[in-house]
């Protein structure tokens, strides 16, 4: 479906803020306790937010992507994250956990089916979660694809991305030793589960700091500064770290990509900013070939981050453009 020609007159601008009319804590194991809210509209479309990272948490700005009057948006801060505890544990913490606590909070919300958003890991995980329960997904709004494959690990964390970013790389690579340069994941590994709490937090603050510095096609200071909290900097990293160095947690490297048949038929929107350092092109264009079906928006200039500009206002659009389809559906 041409959603453009559809519907040409769309709203691509943030909505103001709004606060939350629900919080709570969703125990999801005997260990893990998540944090969620609910904002907008309690009657709405039901909209879940998939936050990236993985580690990264939600803030109050993810709200502002959805028509607070049509939409129900819920945001929760994945395992480790956010204000969920225990902060930055690893224990129990797989893709395949955090699939089965969105069905959870679903569950808990006695949601019967939603629109999932989510970029950058929050992609992965809209992906995995919509490939588990494809029934459960009444359209999705994908940003900077993530697929969690080696080529994609590698171009970020092993040096691909130092050729554009060699300012932001020296600090991330300077604190391993050369002779551990071979594996800067198993490197960063070894040091943020360390025993010695204050080579964690150095480990933490560089590898924050490296993907802070390359988010943005201009230099973002608020993102950056995001390096020098030691509370985000240690959930965003170890979570991170843990992930790549179990791969995601698939069993191939290229499982999301072999499993879109069972997505297909879902309305979807990709959308991608063309320079996007961390989350290069080739996986959303990947991911289109697969899926030919889905709209597919290159942001011309912008990097990775939602909040460029160019591509918060496709993000917008996107929504509405599913707002629309399921107001038309409405008997």
């Amino acid at each position: 479906m041409d959603l453009e020609k559809a519907f040409p007159e769309l709203n691509k601008k943030l909505y103001p803020h709004i606060e939350p009319y629900s919080t709570g804590l969703l125990k999801v194991s005997d260990l893990h306790t998540i944090y969620w809210e609910q904002s907008g509209n309690p009657n709405g479309h039901p909209v879940v937010f998939l936050h990236g990272g993985p580690g990264g948490g939600t803030v109050p700005s993810n709200r502002s992507f959805f028509d607070p009057e049509f939409y129900r948006i819920i945001l929760f801060d994945q395992r480790g994250a956010g204000k969920s505890k225990p902060h930055a544990s690893l224990v129990e913490n797989t893709t395949s956990d955090l699939v089965e606590d969105i069905e959870k909070l679903r569950e808990h919300l006695e949601i019967p089916e939603w629109q999932v958003f989510g970029g950058s890991w929050g992609s992965t995980l809209a992906l995995a979660y919509s490939q588990s329960h494809p029934d459960k997904v009444t359209g999705m709004v994908l940003r900077g694809i993530f697929l969690v494959r080696k080529k994609e690990i590698d171009w970020f964390y092993e040096g691909g991305a130092a050729a554009i970013f060699p300012d932001a790389w020296e600090p991330f690579r300077d604190l391993i030793p050369e002779d551990e340069r071979d594996n800067f994941i198993q490197a960063y590994s070894k040091r943020l589960n360390s025993d010695n709490v204050e080579t964690q937090y150095a480990a933490a603050r560089a590898w924050t700091k490296w993907e802070m510095m390359t988010a943005h096609l201009l230099p973002n200071e608020d993102m950056i500064k995001k390096g020098d909290d030691d509370y985000f900097s240690l959930a965003f990293a170890r979570i991170e770290n843990h992930y790549f160095v179990n791969k995601g947690f698939f069993p191939s490297d290229s499982f999301l990509l072999d499993n879109v048949e069972k997505i297909r038929h879902i309305n979807t929107t990709i959308v991608q900013g063309r320079y996007d350092v961390c989350c290069p092109m080739m996986s959303a264009w990947d991911l289109h070939k697969a899926w030919p079906e889905a709209d597919f928006k290159v942001v011309p200039d912008a990097g990775h981050s939602a909040n460029e500009p160019g591509i918060a206002a496709e993000l917008v659009a996107a929504n509405e453009r599913l707002k629309n389809i399921l107001k038309k559906n409405v008997p």
